[in-house]
Parts: C-alpha cells; structure tokens; sequence
C-alpha cells in the first residue's frame, strides 16, 4: 500500500481503489485501499480520521494485512472512492509531535534524560522522562525549544541504510528492525520514529508546558502546541477575567487576591468551629446524666458534627448508648456512640434492619440510614433490648 502521509504529509484529499471491505464484530467495517492518506495510529501519535466517499472513518489500525480503515458503512470492493483527511486533527497532531521531537530532544542534549512514554491525548501531550526536572529547568527547555521554532529550523526525514544507522546518534525508545525512518531536527533532535511531522519548525507555533509532576522515578510533562496551545490559553485567560471579576482584581494580582481570601477562610472556618464546639457544648449540657439510652435528632449537622456531638453526649454520661440523626425523612445521616458496648455490632444490626450503610470502632460509629425516624427509633429500642 502506498503511504501517501509520508510521501505527501500534507496531502488532505486523495483517490484510491477499495482493495477489501468486509464487517467487523462490532457492527463497524474494516476497508483496505489501493493507497491511503490516512494515518494509523502509532508511536503515541492517534489515528486520522474523516471521508471515504459516504463512509466515515472511525479509526485507522495498521496490521498484518496492512493498513485498515474502521468506516461507519461499507464500501464496494473494487470501486474508487475520495478520501477526506480531518485536516484541523491531522494538523494539530503534526504540530504537538514535532513539538514533543524537539522538547524530549533538548531535554536530552542538557540532562541526558531520555523519553520513556509519550501520549498525544484529547486535551494535552504527556512526555514521561526517566530523570527529575525542576520547573526551573523545564522553563529554561521551553524557552530554547521556542527559540528554535521561531528560528523555523527545517524537520528532516531520513531513510539510512544499515551501515548508516549504526553510525548515526539517535534516539529511540524500543529495539527497531527493518527500514528505519529517522527524523532530525538540526542542532536538537535526531529520533526513530513513524509519526506525521511538519515540515519546518516554524510552523508548530509554540509550544507550552502546561503540568509537571513526578512519575516513576522521574518527571511527566504535560504540554501543548499550535493551535491546542492558543485554545487552552484563551480558556485560562477566560477564566482568570472572569475570576478577576469576581474578586475585583486585576487579572495579574489574581493570586494574590485569592491567597488572602483563603487566609480569610481559614480564619472564618476555625471560628465557625469554635462557635460550633461551643454550642454543641452547651447543647450537651441540657441532657441531664442517666444510664439509659439516647437518641436525639439535630437539624443541619454536618458528619463532622454529629461525630462530636454523639462523643460529647456519650463521654459525659448522658446516655450508656447515644445516637444522634440528622437529615430528612428517608435519609439521615447518623454517629452511633458509647463507651460501655460495642458500636461496630450494632451498627451493623442497625444497618441490617434500617438499609443502612457505615461503621466505625468499638466508640464511636457513623453512616446512614435510609428509612423514617419513627423506624430508626423502634429498632434501636429492639435492639438495645437484646445483648450487645
């Protein structure tokens, strides 16, 4: 079959014979052309998608009996038919996997580090490097593989033979056999590799790192180029306006302006706890002390709540069992608590009976009953009659 994605990368339309057409398991048809335009997916790079006549093409796979196209409909063996490249996917594509060539390149040229996993996804790049980086450096392999793109440094592709490769210094992430198809990006990147390419740096745009975070001994990259890079700026700078708004900040003192509105949160929710303990308190101070059981039912309590209001209830005597609810009829949350049984048996006895879920330890335990309140007493009462 004739490859013409590497022969003419930037073909978009193109006519080829229908070779073989036939069903696949899943209700979907698998097409074989003469030649095709469309790239399989490989190398972390996705497949293309788009026309063929009628049909629309899925997903493209490249496998023994050559490169198959996943169409939404059949298409008659031995008739010609015009394919349609999504040229804005494919385009896309070229740019973020150039892009990724040079930044794994440089990476490699000043660190020695090489590239262990690539993945082209739907909203960003990841690059996996088998060493750590710093944001410092990473910032600094940024800015030097913005250089050369805007410097338009051309992308070279390669056929060596044999001899030629074994003398060439190239990266490569797995043991290659047969015709090897070598990229170069002069003064950055040598690389095997069997992705689409633009044809000179300048026109991947720009590239952004977006994510770093550590990954198995060493760093995943998440990046973007071209247009993918342009559209998730517009999205952030979007929502640093309208965060701006909100805070009534400009859109550079943003960070500022919510670091001190989270200051002002912490200091808001340690007093509402305080305020909270202390009401709890007091409330715990109505009961008087007795050794009989207690069920008591609060509106609005969160479970953090309900777990100190039933520890406060039960450490200070004013029930041998203490069950506070809270919630509405058919769901309520609960804290199950006592310092003389068991809590995790009966919680489970209570769950059995009233569709409950949760646990706890031998103090304390805490979930939720879906039933009425009336049912929630009754059965603790049934139970609280038998042995705990």
């Amino acid at each position: 079959m004739e490859k013409l994605y590497y022969e003419r990368p930037y073909v978009k339309l193109f006519e080829a014979e229908v070779v073989e057409c036939r069903p696949d398991k899943e209700g979907k048809f698998m097409v074989r052309l003469s030649r095709t335009a469309f790239y399989p997916e490989g190398g972390g790079q996705p497949a293309d998608t788009g026309t063929l006549g009628e049909a629309l093409v899925l997903d493209v796979r490249e496998r023994t009996e050559g490169i198959v196209h996943i169409t939404d409909r059949p298409l008659p063996e031995k008739s010609v038919v015009t394919g349609i490249i999504d040229w804005e996917r494919r385009f896309s594509h070229m740019q973020n996997h150039s892009g990724e060539h040079l930044f794994s390149g440089v990476v490699h040229k000043h660190y020695g580090y090489d590239n262990i996993g690539f993945h082209m996804g739907k909203d960003e790049v990841t690059v996996d490097f088998n060493g750590i980086l710093t944001m410092e450096q990473i910032e600094e392999v940024e800015a030097e593989v913005n250089e050369l793109i805007w410097q338009n440094i051309p992308v070279l592709e390669m056929y060596p033979s044999k001899e030629e490769l074994a003398a060439l210094d190239y990266r490569s992430k797995k043991e290659l056999s047969g015709q090897v198809r070598i990229i170069e990006f002069p003064g950055a990147d040598v690389c095997a590799c069997c992705g689409t390419h633009v044809m000179t740096a300048g026109e991947i745009g720009i590239l952004k790192v977006t994510g770093l975070a550590r990954y198995k001994g060493g760093v995943r990259i998440s990046l973007l180029c071209g247009r993918e890079a342009l559209l998730d700026y517009r999205r952030k700078s979007k929502a640093v306006q309208g965060i701006s708004i909100l805070l009534s900040a400009k859109p550079d003192s943003v960070l500022e302006a919510v670091s001190k509105l989270k200051e002002e949160g912490v200091k808001k929710d340690g007093d509402l706890s305080r305020l909270t303990r202390e009401l709890l308190e007091r409330k715990t101070a109505q009961y008087p002390a007795g050794g009989d059981p207690l069920m008591v039912f609060e509106d609005n309590l969160s479970p953090i709540q309900l777990r100190q209001f039933c520890t406060m209830l039960y450490e200070e005597k004013k029930g041998s069992v203490v069950l506070v609810c809270s919630g509405e009829e058919g769901l309520f949350q609960y804290a199950l608590g006592s310092s003389e049984a068991d809590m995790r048996e009966l919680s489970r006895r209570l769950n059995e009976k009233l569709n409950g879920r949760g646990g706890g330890n031998t103090l304390l335990a805490q979930g939720t009953f879906q039933t009425s309140f009336q049912e929630i007493q009754r059965v603790l009462k049934e139970e609280l009659q038998r042995r705990i």
